[in-house]
């Protein structure tokens, strides 16, 4: 399988936009689930990182270390 790396601060794809209407998200916290803030109302969502890799669709704009 190919493992897709994202990073914090990452704004990704995900392949179902948010009920707002935006698609681009930004990773906000790493860990066992990763944290994603919607870029376009601001909410943000907790998921497992297990599901988080399977639903993102690609990476948009990589963060610069």
């Amino acid at each position: 399988m190919n493992q897709k790396e994202f990073g914090l601060n990452d704004i990704v794809e995900m392949k179902k936009p948010h009920p707002c209407g935006e698609n681009r998200w930004k990773i906000i916290r790493m860990g066992m689930d990763v944290r994603i803030k919607c870029e376009g109302c601001g909410h943000s969502v907790m998921i497992p990182r297990k599901d988080f890799a399977r639903k993102m669709k690609k990476i948009l704009v990589k963060h610069e270390e």
